[in-house]
């Protein structure tokens, strides 16, 4: 089903757009209506992205994107701004989870983890922040998890990251008035995250895990929806969403 048109038109950069929760959301606020900007370093399925949305008539504009890179991320937000000329909304949505006990001593993959869920959020929010403080409006939504608000084995580096970008926002939330800041925090949700990287046995579990219980990404994206929806003066900060089996 597709989205209800909103009452505004909105220029929303997407990162980690490739797949997951940012596909889907690229797709579901493109047909909205929504001014989309996709960024991912897998700039095939970008552009496969934006044909299918096309098709739709949708609107959705791609930029190749690495998020643990400063300039990359300043170039795909000054791609958007020479588009369309404003950025009304940021989902800060690249995210990596290579999970195994922290006595493996991964620290590369601890790096990873603080490189794109950490500085990649940090870069985003650097990236827009003056353009949206000169515009005395916006919204950066940041996708958490509910790893965010619990520790479990085998996570506790991911957790750890997930617990900075929430703090991250509330604080970012507390030092404006005029920009809006939303935590998305979603539990098992269909996605690529489990893919890649992490101890084999605690990849194998959590991944069987997400096959009994994961929502699909299009949920996400519409709680992701519900909040860039709302009115300028309501600020959404936190939507926690999980399947109802979940523990």
């Amino acid at each position: 089903m597709l989205a209800s048109t909103p009452s505004e038109k909105k220029v929303v950069l997407i990162t980690g757009a490739s797949s997951g929760i940012g596909e889907a959301t690229a797709r579901h606020l493109a047909a909205a209506g929504h001014q989309i900007m996709a960024g991912a370093r897998r700039t095939d399925r970008l552009a496969e992205l934006a044909q299918q949305v096309s098709a739709t008539d949708g609107e959705l504009d791609h930029h190749t994107l690495d998020v643990t890179r400063r300039d990359s991320v300043t170039s795909f937000v000054d791609a958007a701004l020479n588009r369309y000329g404003r950025i009304d909304a940021l989902v800060n949505n690249a995210g990596v989870m290579p999970l195994a006990p922290m006595a493996d001593c991964r620290v590369d993959e601890w790096d990873q983890m603080l490189d794109v869920n950490v500085r990649g959020t940090l870069y985003g929010i650097a990236a827009v922040l003056p353009t949206m403080r000169e515009q005395a409006s916006g919204h950066i939504i940041n996708i958490a998890s509910v790893a965010g608000h619990r520790v479990d084995p085998t996570a506790a580096v991911y957790c750890a990251t997930k617990y900075a970008v929430r703090a991250l926002s509330e604080g970012l939330r507390q030092e404006n008035r005029d920009i809006r800041v939303t935590i998305i925090s979603p539990g098992f949700t269909e996605s690529e995250l489990l893919d890649r990287g992490g101890a084999a046995e605690a990849q194998t579990m959590a991944r069987t895990a997400a096959r009994q219980l994961a929502i699909p990404a299009s949920a996400v994206a519409q709680a992701i929806s519900y909040a860039l929806d709302q009115p300028d003066t309501v600020d959404v900060n936190e939507i926690v969403i999980r399947p109802t089996a979940q523990g």
